[in-house]
């Protein structure tokens, strides 16, 4: 894209990584630094999830799946303030974010119907975006949004990422066996996501690195907001 072009399009940062490196927290506080909305992508495989799971479809047939995904109506709020997600008009932004959801949603993320669907989605979102849009995910940079103005591919140690989900786990008052099973897990789940055959886990060519494992909240916040800045001429904090 020419940098004419480029200055009149709708500014998309699109913001991948893997599971713990911080990509929501983040992504939702430069959206709204920036004043621009925020898509949780990931929330939509979950909220598919759990839909297939609530309506009995066996997630381990990917088939099933496939011919399956048409069916739920799944709407992902946008503003970075609130974001929300619904299935069916049903508000799933609790139940999408437990166990069961979370030991299936790889499997159901790898059905290449729902990555189609749900691509679509986000595409959507994003064109309805007022001032353009933080989103977040899997494969932002290199399926979703190509051309975005700006790419950053958010990571972070194991060990780094193991103990975030820890921490923020026992904050909620969470066992420690059920930690353990969630950090096994966390490995489990960049497996999947990385070596699924459509639209794997992996940096865009154009993404820009920013490894969070020795950095403060803010101070990755600051970085981002700083290297979105660069990409899109004339954009400010709201």
């Amino acid at each position: 894209m020419d940098t004419a072009g480029r200055a009149n399009a709708p500014v998309v940062v699109a913001i991948d990584g893997p599971s713990g490196s911080g990509k929501s927290t983040v992504s939702r506080a430069v959206a709204a630094r920036l004043g621009l909305s925020f898509l949780d992508t990931g929330a939509m495989y979950r909220a598919m999830t759990w839909w297939m799971l609530t309506n009995g479809v066996d997630t381990a047939d990917a088939e099933a799946v496939a011919i399956a995904c048409g069916k739920p109506v799944i709407v992902s709020g946008t503003d970075a303030d609130g974001p929300t997600i619904t299935v069916d008009g049903v508000d799933v932004s609790g139940p999408i974010r437990g166990p069961e959801v979370t030991a299936q949603v790889s499997a159901v993320s790898a059905v290449p119907a729902v990555r189609t669907r749900l691509v679509e989605l986000q595409r959507d979102c994003a064109g309805l975006a007022p001032r353009g849009i933080v989103a977040e995910g899997r494969d932002m940079g290199t399926v979703v949004f190509p051309d975005a103005t700006a790419k950053i591919f958010l990571t972070a140690s194991a060990d780094a990422r193991a103990e975030r989900r820890a921490a923020e786990l026992r904050g909620k008052g969470v066992d420690e066996a059920t930690i353990a099973a969630m950090a096994a897990d966390l490995v489990r789940r960049d497996t999947a996501d990385s070596s699924r055959s459509t639209s794997p886990l992996t940096q865009a060519e154009d993404a820009v690195l920013v490894d969070t494992s020795a950095l403060t909240l803010d101070q990755v916040i600051d970085a981002v907001v700083e290297l979105v800045a660069e990409r899109a001429e004339g954009l400010t904090a709201a």
